[in-house]
C-alpha cells in the first residue's frame, strides 16, 4: 500500500464513518458499479482505520467517558457496599442505556454473512439509500424533545439500538439512524447526537474483536507505518465530521445530506439498471 492510499482511506474513513451517508454503501457503489476494486482494504489496515475513529470519538467525548469509567469503578464500590445512591448519578445511568441500547446487534451476528451479502445487490444499496434519505428528512420535522440519559427509558434506547441493528445494512447509514430514532422517541437533538456516538464505542470495538484474529494473520508489518498515517488522518477527519454533525444537529438540519443520499440512491439504481 502506497502512502498516498493510506491517507485516501483514512479520509474516506473519517468522512463516511460518523456523516449519515453510509460508508458501506458507497464502497458497494465504487466496487460493483463504478469497477473500482482497488479500494479493497487490507484486512489489517480496516481494523486500524475504525481504531482511529474510535480515537475520535474519545477526543470529542472525552468527558463523558471519563465519567462513565469513573462511575463504573464507584458503581461496583456500591454495589460490594449495598450502598447505591438514588437517584443514580447520570453517568451511571448512561452505561447502563450504552449496553441496552448494544444488545440488538448480537441479533445480527446469525445473519451476518446474509447482511454483508446484501453489498452485491445494488438494487438493496440503491434502495436503502433512498430509505436513509427519508429518515434524515423527517428527523429535521420531529418535535424537539427533552430526553437526556437522566430520564430516558429502556425502551428508548431499546429501540435505537434497533436502529443500530438495521443500519448494518449496507446503505443504511448509523450515525444518521440512530440520531433520527434518538429524536422520534423524544431525546434532546444534543444528547441523540452524543448517545449514537457513544453507542457507536461497543459496536467498533465488538467488530474488530471478531476480525482481529483473522487480520493479525495477513499483516504485513513493513507497511504498518504507512497504515498509521492512514489512522491519524482517520482520527483527525472524524474528529472533525463530529463536531459538524453536532453542530448541524443543534439546529436541526439534516435536509443536505437527505438530498444527497436521494442522489446517490437514485444514480445508483439507473445504473444498476442500464448496466444490467
Amino acid at each position: 500500500m502506497t502512502l498516498l492510499s493510506s491517507v485516501l482511506l483514512g479520509l474516506v474513513q473519517g468522512v463516511a464513518e460518523f456523516l449519515p451517508i453510509s460508508s458501506s454503501g458507497h464502497l458497494a457503489i465504487a466496487e460493483h458499479l463504478l469497477g473500482m476494486k482497488g479500494l479493497e482494504v487490507p484486512e489489517f489496515f480496516d481494523v486500524l482505520l475504525h481504531l482511529g475513529t474510535l480515537v475520535a470519538v474519545f477526543a470529542a467525548y472525552w468527558e463523558d467517558i471519563r465519567e462513565m469509567i469513573l462511575e463504573l469503578f464507584c458503581g461496583v464500590r456500591d454495589l460490594a457496599r449495598h450502598s447505591t445512591p438514588a437517584p443514580v448519578p447520570p453517568a451511571r445511568r448512561l452505561i447502563l442505556l450504552i449496553v441496552v441500547g448494544t444488545l440488538p446487534l448480537f441479533a445480527v451476528l446469525p445473519v451476518k454473512d446474509l447482511v454483508e451479502g446484501l453489498a452485491d445487490n445494488m438494487y438493496f444499496v440503491g434502495g436503502a439509500l433512498l430509505v436513509t434519505g427519508c429518515l434524515l428528512f423527517a428527523s429535521d420535522r420531529v418535535k424537539k424533545g427533552r430526553k437526556t440519559e437522566k430520564n430516558a427509558t429502556m425502551k428508548d434506547v431499546l429501540l435505537v439500538g434497533v436502529a443500530q441493528a438495521i443500519a448494518t445494512c449496507p446503505g443504511i447509514s448509523r450515525s444518521g439512524t440512530t440520531i433520527t430514532a434518538g429524536c422520534f422517541v423524544g431525546f434532546e437533538r444534543r444528547f441523540a447526537v452524543r448517545f449514537s456516538f457513544l453507542l457507536s464505542i461497543p459496536a467498533i470495538l465488538g467488530a474488530n474483536i471478531l476480525s482481529i484474529k483473522d487480520a493479525l494473520d495477513t499483516v504485513i508489518w513493513a507497511e504498518v507505518p504507512v497504515y498509521l498515517v492512514g489512522v491519524a488522518v482517520a482520527a483527525l477527519v472524524g474528529y472533525g465530521c463530529i463536531r459538524l454533525l453536532k453542530m448541524i444537529a443543534d439546529k436541526g438540519r439534516f435536509g443536505f445530506f437527505a438530498y444527497y443520499c436521494w442522489a446517490a440512491g437514485l444514480v445508483t439504481l439507473i445504473l444498476t439498471l442500464v448496466q444490467s
